[in-house]
């Protein structure tokens, strides 16, 4: 019995440090902001409270991770204390997984580094709490000397570190990180094969009979207009035109994408590829994620050409794109007019041969 405690007391703390690091894996800031966007902004948490609440929870799971291996304590705060925040969670992810009425999704206990269901975080969650249970059980009582301002010191220091890692930035949902007037507005292929551009052109279903010529009287002019503008839908606001400027103009391929993520270069590749095979593809801008954005010409050069493109913060990123969605993210527009939008890596995951068939599609039968 005498290494029962120690493998309780490792296990633990192995469990709560893997957490609070997972929770800022791949990079700090982006972890961290992504935690508060799709674990707390649900809850009901704000802007302004969630970078605090979300550091100063991982500092604490960080502190009761090292604390669980000392002896100041142990039994009258620091094992109660790991109990309580387990059995928050606990019932936290129940709840959540009520509403949801499923078992989909990352909880974000292990952050991205790990992904976990809820309910297998739920199991997770509760054979710690009987560990600790037992491990509190068979500890014996606080040492005589225990001093407080041990644990308090570990606590704070913990709290500190996350928000030096991790420090809270100002941001804004219209902050723009590289205006599209920076990196240019013109499509540049790495490829000399690629197909040129036919920006707001109709698909290339729809047939092109009618067409005006020099003579053509007045009347016949209005009346080939009017046709034409029936076979495209009323142009509408679609919210994307502070990052381009002509985003609610003809048929655009508006793309959300993170410059190191494997997936999205995938998206982008495929996206190219059809844009080879078809003069009236509609044209591609992209709006980056300002997570890596060295990686950025690497990302074009994989993808095969080099796009429009804007970058926007972590936070204002997650919330263009939509909550619970996830990257990589392509949309098809028209004249402002949403028809289709894939997210994520799962069952919405971008097809790119449904898309070429959704793009070809007359205005008639597309349905919003």
């Amino acid at each position: 019995m005498k290494y029962v405690s120690p493998a309780i007391r490792i296990t633990i703390a192995f469990l709560f440090i893997i957490s609070a690091i997972a929770k800022m894996y791949p990079s700090p800031y982006f972890a961290i902001s992504t935690f508060e966007v799709k674990q707390l902004y649900p809850l009901g948490f704000s802007e302004t409270i969630a970078p605090w609440f979300s550091r100063i929870l991982i500092g604490i799971e960080l502190a009761l991770g090292i604390l669980i291996l000392q002896n100041n304590y142990l039994k009258k705060i620091i094992i109660p204390a790991t109990i309580l925040l387990l059995v928050v969670f606990i019932g936290h992810l129940s709840y959540e997984t009520f509403l949801s009425g499923g078992n989909t999704g990352n909880c974000g206990c292990f952050g991205e580094l790990i992904p976990m269901t809820p309910i297998e975080a739920i199991i997770k969650n509760i054979i710690a709490v009987l560990l600790l249970g037992w491990l509190y059980k068979i500890t014996e009582k606080d040492i005589d000397n225990s001093k407080f301002w041990v644990v308090a010191l570990i606590t704070i220091l913990s709290i500190a570190g996350i928000f030096l890692v991790a420090p809270i930035k100002s941001t804004t949902s219209d902050d723009v990180i590289a205006p599209e007037t920076t990196i240019g507005a013109l499509e540049t292929s790495f490829d000399t094969t690629s197909a040129p551009t036919e920006e707001n052109n109709l698909p290339t279903t729809t047939a092109k009979t009618d067409t005006i010529k020099d003579n053509t009287t007045k009347k016949e002019t209005e009346k080939v207009v009017e046709k034409v503008a029936l076979n495209e839908p009323a142009k509408r606001k679609s919210g994307y035109a502070k990052y381009f400027s002509d985003i609610d103009k003809g048929r655009k391929t508006l793309c959300f994408f993170v410059p190191g993520c494997d997936h999205c270069m995938e998206a982008a590749k495929e996206l190219t590829e059809m844009k080879r095979k078809d003069p009236n593809f509609p044209e591609i801008k992209i709006i980056f994620m300002n997570e890596e954005p060295e990686k950025i010409p690497d990302f074009f050069k994989f993808a095969g050409a080099q796009y429009p493109y804007v970058m926007i913060d972590v936070i204002p990123f997650w919330g263009v794109l939509g909550s619970g969605k996830d990257t990589p993210g392509v949309k098809y527009l028209w004249n402002g007019n949403d028809y289709k939008f894939y997210w994520g890596t799962t069952d919405n995951k971008f097809n790119a041969s449904e898309y070429q068939t959704i793009i070809n599609k007359p205005y008639s039968e597309l349905k919003k």
